[in-house]
C-alpha cells in the first residue's frame, strides 16, 4: 500500500473535491482519496494496478493536473 500526496492548484471548492474523490475512487487499486480545497492537495492511498502515473494521468484528464 502506497500513500501519495499531490499538489493540485486547480482545486477551488467543494465541487472540485467531490469530483476528484469520485473519479479517483473508481480507479482500480485506489483505496482512499482525500482532497483538500484549502490546502490544494490530494492524498491517495493505493496499491497495484494503480500507480502514481495512472493517478496523475486521471487528474490531468479531469482538468485537475498535479504539479511537482
Amino acid at each position: 500500500m502506497t500513500t501519495l500526496t499531490l499538489s493540485v492548484p486547480a482545486i477551488s471548492c467543494g465541487h472540485c473535491v467531490h469530483t476528484i474523490q469520485t473519479e479517483l475512487s473508481e480507479l482500480e487499486g485506489v483505496q482512499q482519496v482525500q482532497a483538500d480545497a484549502a490546502a490544494k492537495t490530494v492524498v491517495v492511498t493505493f496499491a497495484p494496478p494503480a500507480s502514481e502515473e495512472t493517478i496523475k494521468a486521471l487528474l490531468a484528464e479531469i482538468n485537475y493536473p498535479a504539479v511537482d
